[in-house]
C-alpha cells in the first residue's frame, strides 16, 4: 500500500482541483524535486507554453531534470502527455543552435515522460507482486476455513444422527414401558378380582358355617326326645359331611388363586426393578444429551465469530478490489489514448496492455474467489442457521423426555405405593386362608416299600379311599381284616415326591416371613421316614427335605422383598433334646457335649415377658446365604446321636430342633416384623419289645417315649381346653410352648411304615395324630410393629 501512495497512477480528467494560480491541476505538469536534504518542490508550470516560446529558465530546468536520474518526481496528466507527443516544433531555416536547443529540449522532455512511464510499470509490478501475495495468503486461509467448516459439518451431522438415534431408542423403551405399566394395572386388577371374590367367600362361609351349627344343636335337642329322627339326623349328618367337602373344594380353589395371586405379584416386583434400572439408564442420557447440547452452543459461538472475522476480510478485500478496477479503468483508457497518439512507444504500450490484461485476469480471478467466498459464507451462514434449528430441536427433545421422565417418576411411585397395598393385601389373605385351614394342621406320609419290608407275600395294610370327600385327605389301615380309617388335613402316598410335599407346606414358611411363629415336626415310629422328610438326602438335589427347601424359599423371597425396601436379618440355631438333656449342636467345645452318660454342659430354657423362649449360652449364628445353612447342617448332623436298634440301622436317638428367628424392617413404611420357624425332627417312637433296646438303648427308648408322651398330653390339653396345660413335664414340650400356643401356626406331619410288621405302631401314630388333627388353638398374632421408627432387634435368638 505504501507504494501506491507514493508512486500514484495519473489523475482522472474529471477530477479536477483548484491550484495555487487558480488554474487547474489536470491543466498542469507537476514536477517534484528531488527530496533530498530540506529542499522544496519546484513550481509545476503548465505544459502548454511549449506551444509559445519557451523562457531560458524553464528549459534549463527541464534539461537538468532530463540530465539527471535523481531530479525528482515528475508527474504528467493525460493533457501533457498529449500536447508533448503531438508537440510540432517551430524551426527557423538557417538557426540550426535554435533548432538544436529545440529538438534537444523536446528530446528531454520525453525522456523524462518516458522515465515516468518506466518508474510507473515498476511500482505496477511491486504493487501486483504484494497483491499476489495477499491473494495467495487470502486463499490459503480461506482454504483452511473451508476445511474447517466441513469438519465442524461432519461432527454437526455426527451429532445429529446421534440424537435422533438416543430419541428412537428414548421411544421404544416409553413404549414397552406404557405396555408394562398397562400389565401392571392388569395384575393389579385382578388382585382386586380375587380379593373381592375372597371377601364374598369368607363371608359366605361364615354365614353357612353360623347356620350348620344352627342346625346340628336344633338337631341334637330333637333327638332327645324323638327317636325315629335318628335316621334322619345321621342322613342329615351325611348331607353336612358333603356340605364340608364342598367348602373343603372351594378352599382348594381360593388357595390355587392365592397362588396366583403371588405370582403376578412377584411379576410386578421384578417389573419395579426393571423401571428403576430403566429410570437411571434414562438419566445417564439426559445427562449425555446436555454435554452434546452444551457443545452444540459453544461451536455455535465459534462459528459466530469465525463469520465476523470472515466478513470483515471480505469487505477489505471489495474495496481493495474497488481500488484495484478503477486504476485498471484509468490504465485502460490511458493505454488507449497512448497507442493512438505515438508511434514510437507502441511496443511499450503493448507491453503495458499485456500487464493490463494480467491485471484484469488476475482481477477477475479475485472477483470469482470473492463470489466463492461469500457463497461460502452463505453456506456457512445456513449451516449456522441449521446448527441453531438444531440445537432448539434438541431443547425441545430434552424437555419433553425431562416431562417423560417425571412422569416415570410420578409412576413409579405410584406403582411402588401399589406394591406396598398389595403386599398387604397379600398377607392379610394368606393368613386368613390358613386361619380357615385351622392354626394347627396335621399331614400324614406313607413311605415306599422297602426291600427289607415283609410286604411281598402278605396283602397291603394301607389303602387309600377313593370317594370325592376323602380323596387325598383319607388313608385306611388294615389291621386283623379290620379296617380303621382316618381322615387328615392332606394324605401323601408312598409315590409323593419331596417338591409335592413342600409345596403344600410353603405357604406356612411364608407366613414366618411375615411374622409369625410358625412349627414344623415330623412324628412317627422309627424307620418311618421322618428324618428324610425333614432333611431329605444332601447327595441328591432332587431328594432335598423340607428344612433345606424352606430356606432356600425365605432367602429368595427375602431378596426379592429388598426391592420394596425389606431388610431382613436371620440367626439360626440347632440343638437336640437326648435323654431329657440338651446339646449344643454347633458348638465348638466338645466339654459341652455329654458322654457316657457324664453331664456337660447344662443349658436352661427361659421365657421372657414377651412370650418369647430362648436357651441360655446357645450357640446363634447369623445367617444370609444358603451356603452357610448347608454347612451348618452338615455339622449338626455328624454331632446329633444316633444308635442302632432292631428297627432301623441309624435310628436318630434324640429330638432335632432347627430354629431360625427372622427379623425384618422396612424403613420406608417404618414397619418391623419378627418371625420364627421352627423345624423339628422327633426321635422315633416305638415299644420296648419291638425295638429290643437295652442297657443304653433302653434307657434312651424310654426317655424318648416319654418326652413324646408328655407331647401327647399338652395336645390332648389344648383339645380340651383345660385350665392348665403341662408344658413344663418335658424339655420338648416346655421349649416348644409358644408353638403350641394360642399365637402360632403348628403343622405335625405323622410318618408311617407300609410294612405289615408295623401296622400296630401306625395305629398307635395314626390315632395320636387324629386327636392332634382335633385340636383348635387361638387366632395367630403377627409380631409387628407399624408405623413406630425402625430399631434393631435382638441378637438373642428365641424359639417364639
Amino acid at each position: 500500500m505504501a507504494s501506491r501512495n507514493q508512486n500514484r497512477p495519473p489523475r482522472s480528467p474529471s477530477s479536477k482541483k483548484e491550484g495555487v494560480e487558480g488554474i487547474p491541476l489536470d491543466k498542469r505538469r507537476r514536477i517534484g524535486m528531488g527530496r533530498t536534504g530540506g529542499a522544496t518542490n519546484v513550481e509545476r508550470k503548465p505544459f502548454g507554453s511549449v506551444n509559445r516560446k519557451l523562457d531560458v529558465t524553464a528549459t534549463s530546468d527541464v534539461g537538468s531534470c532530463a540530465e539527471g536520474s535523481d531530479c525528482g518526481n515528475v508527474e504528467f496528466t493525460k493533457e501533457e502527455v498529449d500536447a508533448l507527443v503531438n508537440e510540432r516544433l517551430k524551426m527557423k531555416k538557417f538557426d540550426h543552435k535554435g533548432n538544436l536547443e529545440l529538438v534537444s529540449e523536446l528530446n528531454a522532455r520525453l525522456k523524462v515522460c518516458i522515465k515516468w512511464f518506466q518508474k510507473r510499470d515498476e511500482s505496477h509490478v511491486e504493487e501486483e507482486g504484494k497483491l499476489q501475495i495477499a491473494l495467495d495468503a487470502l486463499e490459503k486461509k480461506c482454504t483452511e476455513t473451508e476445511a474447517e467448516m466441513k469438519n465442524k459439518e461432519e461432527r454437526f451431522s455426527a451429532t445429529i444422527s446421534e440424537l435422533r438415534q438416543d430419541n428412537a431408542c428414548l421411544q421404544q423403551r416409553l413404549s414397552k414401558e406404557e405396555s408394562e405399566k398397562l400389565d401392571a394395572i392388569a395384575c393389579h386388577r385382578k388382585e382386586n378380582e380375587a380379593r373381592i371374590a375372597l371377601e364374598v367367600l369368607q363371608a359366605s362361609l361364615s354365614k353357612d358355617l353360623e347356620k350348620a351349627q344352627q342346625d346340628i344343636l336344633a338337631a341334637n335337642q330333637r333327638a332327645s326326645s324323638v327317636d325315629d329322627m335318628y335316621k334322619r339326623l345321621q342322613e342329615y349328618n351325611l348331607s353336612l359331611q358333603q356340605y364340608n367337602s364342598k367348602l373343603h373344594a372351594e378352599l382348594e380353589v381360593a388357595r390355587e388363586s392365592l397362588k396366583r395371586v403371588e405370582k403376578e405379584k412377584s411379576t410386578i416386583v421384578e417389573n419395579h426393578s426393571t423401571l428403576r434400572g430403566r429410570y437411571s439408564s434414562l438419566q445417564d442420557q439426559l445427562n449425555l444429551a446436555r454435554t452434546a447440547q452444551d457443545e452444540a452452543l459453544n461451536q455455535k459461538d465459534t462459528l459466530a465469530n469465525e463469520v465476523k472475522c470472515l466478513r470483515g476480510e471480505l469487505q477489505q478485500v471489495r474495496e481493495d478490489r474497488d481500488r484495484q478496477v478503477a486504476q485498471v479503468q484509468a490504465l485502460t483508457s490511458d493505454l488507449v489514448k497512448y497507442k493512438e497518439s505515438t508511434g514510437e512507444s507502441c511496443a511499450k504500450l503493448e507491453y503495458l496492455m499485456e500487464k493490463t490484461k494480467s491485471l484484469e485476469e488476475t482481477c477477475s480471478s479475485q472477483r470469482e474467489q470473492i463470489c466463492l467466498l461469500e457463497h461460502q459464507l452463505t453456506a456457512a451462514n445456513e449451516k449456522l442457521k441449521m446448527s441453531d434449528l438444531s440445537s432448539i430441536e434438541t431443547r425441545t427433545e430434552f424437555e419433553k423426555q425431562k416431562r417423560t421422565v417425571r412422569e416415570l417418576q410420578e409412576r413409579l411411585a405410584e406403582t411402588e405405593n401399589q406394591l406396598v397395598e398389595g403386599e398387604k393385601l397379600r398377607k392379610k389373605l394368606h393368613n386368613t386362608i390358613l386361619e380357615l385351614k385351622g392354626n394347627i394342621r396335621v399331614f400324614c406320609r406313607v413311605r415306599p416299600v422297602l426291600p427289607d419290608d415283609g410286604a411281598g407275600s402278605e396283602p397291603p395294610v394301607i389303602s387309600y379311599p377313593t370317594s370325592t370327600e376323602a380323596l387325598g385327605r383319607g388313608i385306611d389301615v388294615i389291621q386283623s381284616g379290620q379296617k380303621y380309617p382316618f381322615t387328615f388335613d392332606k394324605v401323601f402316598n408312598h409315590d409323593a415326591s419331596q417338591q409335592e410335599v413342600f409345596v403344600e407346606i410353603s405357604q406356612l414358611v411364608q407366613s414366618a416371613l411375615d411374622g409369625y411363629k410358625v412349627c414344623i415336626f415330623a412324628y412317627g415310629q422309627t424307620g418311618s421316614g421322618k428324618t428324610y422328610t425333614m432333611m431329605g438326602r444332601p447327595e441328591a438335589p432332587e431328594q432335598k427335605g423340607l428344612i433345606p427347601r424352606s430356606l432356600e424359599q425365605i432367602f429368595q423371597t427375602s431378596q426379592s422383598l429388598m426391592a420394596q425396601g425389606w431388610k431382613y436379618k436371620m440367626q439360626a440355631s440347632m440343638l437336640e433334646i437326648y435323654n431329657e438333656t440338651i446339646r449344643d449342636l454347633l458348638s465348638t467345645n466338645k466339654s459341652s457335649s455329654t458322654e457316657n452318660g457324664a453331664p456337660g454342659k447344662q443349658y436352661t430354657i427361659k421365657h421372657d415377658a414377651n412370650g418369647n423362649t430362648y436357651v441360655t449360652d446357645l450357640t446363634i449364628v447369623d445367617v444370609c446365604r444358603m451356603e452357610e445353612i448347608s454347612s451348618l447342617l452338615r455339622q449338626a448332623a455328624q454331632s446329633r446321636s444316633v444308635g442302632k436298634t432292631q428297627m432301623n440301622e441309624q435310628s436318630s436317638r434324640s429330638h432335632f430342633v432347627f430354629t431360625l428367628r427372622i427379623s425384618g424392617v422396612n424403613e420406608g413404611t417404618e414397619q418391623q416384623v419378627q418371625g420364627v420357624l421352627n423345624l423339628i425332627d422327633l426321635a422315633g417312637s416305638e415299644r420296648l419289645s419291638r425295638s429290643g433296646a437295652t442297657g443304653d438303648r433302653l434307657k434312651e427308648t424310654q426317655a424318648i417315649n416319654r418326652s413324646l408322651s408328655c407331647l401327647s398330653d399338652v395336645i390332648f390339653a389344648l383339645a380340651k381346653k383345660e385350665d392348665h396345660v403341662p408344658f413344663r413335664n418335658s424339655k420338648l414340650t416346655y421349649l416348644l410352648q409358644p408353638c403350641l400356643g394360642g399365637d402360632s401356626k403348628t403343622l405335625m406331619f405323622v410318618n408311617i411304615s407300609p410294612d405289615p410288621a408295623s401296622v400296630g405302631e401306625s395305629l398307635c401314630s395314626l390315632r395320636f395324630a387324629a386327636r392332634v388333627n382335633a385340636c383348635e388353638i387361638g387366632i395367630p398374632r403377627r409380631q409387628m410393629l407399624a408405623q413406630t421408627p425402625a430399631r434393631p432387634a435382638d441378637s438373642r435368638l428365641s424359639y417364639g
